[in-house]
């Protein structure tokens, strides 16, 4: 009998009631930033396909890397329609992150795309790098997959938020992800972090996935001690900062600190 025993690290950690931690990827074009990630702590690597420009060949390098060496591989795509997802889910990602999900039907084609029969309609295909490109019987290998795979659809738009309940109830569906940026973008409140109407928004979504047995994410809220007090109410699937970001924090702090150190 084939060896299926793969395992999701980021959906193993939140399974275990713990907290998965993800690196949001838009720099970097080369399989070292999922080293990095590891190092770092990190569980998941968040290949943002929505806002940077990456080629699919370039996903599939960062993802079997990340794959090999028990960091998951996820990707936001343009949305549930992107034609990439099963090429992208066939070469090595292990999770599809859904931007502006805002229906229940979104979620269902983000399921249809992301999974096999009989919970989605993802085609088959052969040689898949989650098993080292070993023969595995389909028989084995769908569910095996199917259970690998993280669908994360992102909670961003006003409309989302109201059909909330509506979205966690599509089987398939793994993560609730509240997309703060332009979630308070769409309320009319950009860049308003930790006031009342967002703290009730990410406070719903926890509950609602809890209700449904999913996981509640948090992505763009920076401020450790609300992303604490978050994580203490239920969030699991957390995005801690992009990799231009702690690029840039660690060059500002370093030139910084020579600048004071010449007395500048």
């Amino acid at each position: 009998m084939a060896d299926v025993d793969i395992k999701n690290p980021c959906k193993e950690r939140m399974r275990s009631g713990g907290v998965s931690l993800g690196m949001i990827v838009r720099l970097a074009r080369s399989a070292e930033i999922a080293r990095v990630a590891k190092t770092t702590g990190h569980d998941f690597i968040f290949i943002d396909g929505q806002h940077a420009l990456f080629s699919v060949e370039t996903v599939g390098h960062i993802a079997q890397t990340a794959l090999g060496i028990g960091v998951a591989p996820l990707v936001r795509v343009r949305s549930c329609d992107d034609p990439s997802i099963s090429l992208i889910l066939d070469n090595g990602a292990t999770g599809i992150i859904f931007p502006d999900v805002s229906s229940d039907a979104q979620a269902r084609r983000a399921v249809d795309a992301c999974k096999f029969p009989p919970v989605g309609r993802r085609s088959v295909s052969a040689g898949y790098p989650n098993f080292d490109f070993r023969p595995v019987p389909l028989t084995q290998a769908v569910p095996a997959l199917n259970d690998a795979t993280l669908v994360i659809c992102m909670i961003e738009t006003v409309e989302g938020l109201a059909n909330v309940e509506a979205i966690a109830a599509v089987d398939g569906v793994d993560v609730l992800h509240v997309g703060c940026n332009d979630l308070l973008t769409a309320m009319g409140m950009p860049g308003k972090f930790g006031c009342p109407e967002i703290v009730a928004a990410i406070e719903r979504v926890i509950a609602v996935a809890k209700k449904h047995g999913k996981f509640a994410g948090l992505g763009g809220e920076r401020d450790m001690e609300r992303q604490l007090a978050f994580i203490k109410s239920g969030i699991s699937f957390v995005t801690t900062q992009t990799d231009m970001g702690f690029l840039m924090a660690a060059a500002n702090q370093r030139t910084a600190e020579i600048r004071k150190g010449l007395g500048a």
